[in-house]
């Protein structure tokens, strides 16, 4: 039986957390039609998403500090405010200049809601609990996915791709009054007491100088990235490349988060039997071994939709795994600095992405059919692997790890 508070920790978190990416995926669909609309190119479309990437990534080692000495519920409410402000500017927005700018200060708001609840998750619970925790949080996340596509390719139909941004600010309200009316202060005021920039930094430099931290915040950020090139490609190559419509799109995409789903509730079980380290190394041998056998059809001339959707679904089933324990394991040793520590992986990993989105258009994007994006997937794959593995075989070894 699910315990009451950790079921209700994992709603309010896994909804808050879930706002930016249902941004994300929710225009993903109609990023073709905004090209048009807009007067821009794909590239430049695109770069609305790298635009927000980037300040979800640097931004987030501004929340972890602060909500490190001023508790997690203000910084998130300010991050909330500026995402709801954000996104009303990209409703609004009159050429892909402004769409771009509006884009990079919605992520500065939704870093937020990215970071913090990572750190108020440590702050409630450790080990296997953590974990659980977690794939509760990555249950709640994966609805996002499955929803946001088709909700957008609705919203296209029915009124335009404008009203996508507006039904946007509207979740981020929600999301505010969530935060105002349901989530308790999880950092006690004692513990924020000597919280300075100097130790911030200080903080930083002690997260960076361990090794295994380290190599595990590299490990999420590689395999996220994979993610994120599929992300920021998939809809032109579908639709524009193998001629779906929005709404067959969305329904596509929504399977990585069957993937996701499935592999997340797998991942409880998993971790309580054989412990963190082995799941994470298993989970990514699976998105390595599914990413390589599609990167290598690909480049036999297997240029088929089903495919690329059967073999992706296999690799981000691996990736489920791996997303939601990456982090407790990174955090385990840091929870005195957590919500540094949290941001400092937020940071690493959307950088990452945003640098592995920008590579794969740089290598010419859908022009040239799915290989760039493939290329990018199982490339991110492989460096997750090889980064995590020295990390991965020395935590095995310690009872921390196998909580």
């Amino acid at each position: 039986m699910l315990d009451a508070a950790l079921l209700r920790h994992a709603l309010i978190l896994g909804l808050i957390s879930a706002i930016g990416p249902f941004a994300i995926d929710m225009y993903l669909p109609a990023m073709p039609q905004m090209a048009q609309a807009l007067g821009a190119s794909a590239a430049e479309v695109q770069m609305s998403l790298t635009a927000f990437f980037v300040a979800l990534g640097l931004c987030q080692m501004v929340y972890g500090p602060l909500s490190d000495r001023f508790g997690r519920r203000v910084p998130l409410m300010v991050g909330l405010g500026l995402f709801v402000l954000g996104s009303l500017g990209c409703a609004l927005a009159p050429d892909a200049r402004t769409l771009i700018a509006m884009r990079f200060v919605a992520g500065v708001g939704a870093c937020a809601g990215m970071v913090i609840p990572r750190a108020v998750v440590r702050d409630l619970h450790t080990g296997v609990e953590a974990a659980r925790l977690g794939a509760m949080l990555m249950l709640v996340f994966s609805v996002s996915p499955i929803l946001a596509p088709l909700a957008g390719s609705l919203v296209v139909a029915l009124a335009g791709w404008r009203w996508i941004f507006g039904c946007i600010v509207v979740l981020g309200l929600l999301a505010l009054t969530l935060v105002l009316t349901q989530l308790q202060e999880s950092r006690p005021v004692e513990a924020r007491r000597g919280t300075t920039l100097a130790g911030t930094l200080a903080a930083v430099a002690e997260l960076l100088r361990d090794g295994h931290f380290r190599a595990l915040a590299l490990t999420g950020a590689f395999a996220m990235s994979g993610f994120m090139a599929y992300l920021g490609h998939s809809s032109f190559v579908m639709i524009e490349h193998h001629g779906v419509t929005p709404t067959q799109y969305g329904l596509l995409f929504g399977l990585n988060a069957a993937a996701f789903i499935g592999a997340a509730q797998l991942n409880v079980r998993l971790c309580q039997r054989h412990g963190l380290p082995w799941v994470i190394r298993r989970g990514l041998a699976g998105y390595l071994a599914a990413s390589a056998l599609l990167l290598a059809l690909t480049l036999a001339g297997v240029d088929r939709l089903e495919v690329l959707v059967a073999l992706l679904f296999v690799a981000y089933g691996g990736l489920g795994l791996v997303a939601p324990t990456v982090p407790v394991l990174a955090l385990e040793r840091h929870g005195a600095i957590a919500g540094t520590a949290s941001a400092l992986i937020g940071t690493v990993q959307m950088v990452c992405g945003a640098l592995v989105m920008s590579l794969v258009s740089a290598l010419g994007g859908h022009a040239h059919g799915a290989l760039p994006m493939v290329a990018g997937v199982a490339g991110c794959a492989l460096l997750a692997s090889l980064v995590g593995r020295p990390a991965l075989s020395s935590a095995a070894a310690t009872p921390a790890a196998i909580g």
